[in-house]
């Protein structure tokens, strides 16, 4: 198998990770995005390796169980879903989002300090999957802990990916709330997100303090802050 080499843009990948991250964490994505959008915006389009790289990544970060036997990129040290389950992958390969076309880019720079990483630590890495996935978890997690040092040169790009694996886990990013219960999205489900009223909307009639913390202005009508 050969590897393609690649130089890696880190100021464009930064750009296209920061982004993102607005654009999903203003719901952006929370609408159907148009046919030719929905048709290249799953992890199937992404490339294998690509895909395994991300995968492992986002498992290290919010663990879950193997999908299947001989699933590498999941290390499979929990029970119950982790990102990936959540769709992790279907969110960072969005054609509705600016990050997608750089996602090869980043599972090569973080299969650059896996295959430092195995160096320094003398470990065999497996020559049929991505260096990172070759990783055990614990070693995995040892490198990722690493690539949050105030000295990293790459440390921004990891803490938005970050963010954005956490997005996609916790709010379910490219769906609308309601349509994401419905489906039984597993970051939701697992997090105990309540169903809306009847009516579809939130409300919540106990005070999360305990008590109100302001007088509710005199222009409000829906409730809603928006």
């Amino acid at each position: 198998m050969t590897v393609k080499r690649s130089v890696v843009d880190r100021r464009a990948v930064l750009k296209g990770l920061t982004a993102t991250l607005a654009a999903l964490a203003a719901g952006l994505l929370a609408v159907p995005v148009s046919p030719a959008a929905a048709e290249r915006s799953t992890a199937h389009d992404v490339e294998s390796w690509t895909l395994q790289t991300l995968e492992a990544f986002a498992d290290t970060l919010i663990p879950g169980e193997h999908r299947y036997p001989g699933d590498l990129p999941i290390a499979g040290v929990v029970t119950g879903p982790g990102a990936v389950q959540a769709g992790v992958v279907d969110v960072l390969a969005s054609g509705a989002l600016p990050v997608a076309p750089l996602l090869p880019e980043i599972a090569a720079l973080l299969n650059a300090r896996a295959s430092v990483y195995a160096f320094t630590h003398l470990i065999l890495l497996p020559v049929t999957s991505p260096a990172f996935v070759g990783l055990s978890f614990a070693h995995r997690t040892d490198l990722v802990g690493g690539l949050f040092g105030r000295s990293e040169l790459d440390r921004k790009i990891w803490e938005v990916l970050s963010l954005i694996v956490g997005l996609a886990f916790d709010t379910a990013a490219t769906l609308g709330t309601r349509q994401a219960l419905a489906g039984g999205h597993p970051g939701l489900t697992w997090l105990r997100f309540p169903d809306p009223d009847p009516d579809g909307l939130w409300r919540f009639p106990q005070f999360s303090y305990g008590r109100p913390l302001a007088e509710k202005h005199p222009a409000t009508t829906s409730g809603s802050p928006a």
